[in-house]
């Protein structure tokens, strides 16, 4: 993994809202940030449906992997739906990549903006990482709401979820995620983090039944879902954005294996990611 690392760059608007000088792009809505992620990311999974027919019981994982934290925006509305829901005993692993991470006086800025969310983001910044590249697990809830930060580029961040091949760990289930959030700078502004890898890697991470959503209407990120086995719908766009995307895999994913070449997934990555996380032995997925 590359070591080194840089903070977002961001410039605060007249509105008191953050701006990327990296990518010359607005973190979220102006708006209605708070708005926009409940109709993009939560409704456009449709969580609230399914957490409602979770199993009461312990083992129940219901995991969401994220492209671009951000402000954490997206991870502390999914948390207060969550709570809302109240699936008893199940437990919500979101999974989230960030390349640029936000330093944490402008997480705290950045969070004033929803005040209706501060007890959520109160406990997020009492433990927001350093930022240090590499794997963060964070637990709230008493262990029924599981954040792992992955501050690195999407695509090789999210292959560290994929199956080891080290012969010591292969008893590891491999992680399925059951809804994606496509968020992150536009692909327009934004290329490297919407290339047919990921997309790759996102199809290797899902099953049957996954879903995804995206604000992004670009025929591109279409396309690119489309040839991963998901099913892609076109969705009024929120605010004044005409149209989004959303998506689901209805069938469980083939890979078709070419000469010399294996059909199945591994990291590229001996130690699994589970391993690794702050340094600790324990995994939501074991």
């Amino acid at each position: 993994m590359n070591k080194q690392h840089r903070h977002a760059s961001i410039y605060w608007d007249d509105q008191g809202q953050p701006f990327s000088t990296e990518f010359s792009d607005i973190y979220f809505s102006r708006a209605s940030g708070i708005d926009e992620t409940r109709y993009v990311f939560l409704q456009g999974n449709k969580l609230a449906q399914r957490w409602s027919k979770l199993c009461d019981t312990v083992s129940t994982c219901f995991t969401i992997a994220e492209t671009g934290f951000g402000t954490g925006l997206n991870f502390l509305c999914t948390w207060q739906l969550w709570d809302q829901i109240n699936p008893n005993n199940a437990i919500l692993h979101f999974i989230s990549v960030e390349k640029f991470p936000l330093r944490k006086s402008d997480l705290i800025k950045s969070l004033q903006l929803w005040p209706e969310l501060q007890h959520y983001a109160t406990e997020l910044i009492a433990q927001y990482p350093v930022t240090e590249p590499g794997f963060h697990r964070l637990s709230f809830n008493n262990n029924h709401v599981i954040l792992s930060l992955i501050i690195d580029d999407a695509e090789p961040g999210l292959q560290q979820l994929l199956d080891t091949t080290h012969p010591h760990f292969n008893y590891l289930s491999k992680v399925k995620v059951n809804a994606w959030f496509l968020d992150g700078f536009s692909p327009a502004k934004n290329p490297a983090m919407w290339n047919e890898q990921l997309f790759s890697t996102i199809k290797a991470l899902s099953e049957q039944g996954t879903t995804a959503s995206t604000f992004s209407a670009a025929s591109a990120v279409k396309k690119k879902l489309e040839t991963n086995e998901f099913t892609v719908k076109k969705q009024p766009g929120f605010g004044n954005k005409r149209e989004m995307i959303t998506a689901e895999m209805i069938a469980t994913p083939s890979f078709k294996k070419s000469d010399g070449e294996s059909t199945s997934y591994t990291s590229p990555y001996q130690i699994p990611w589970t391993l690794k996380a702050n340094g600790s032995n324990n995994s939501v997925h074991d």
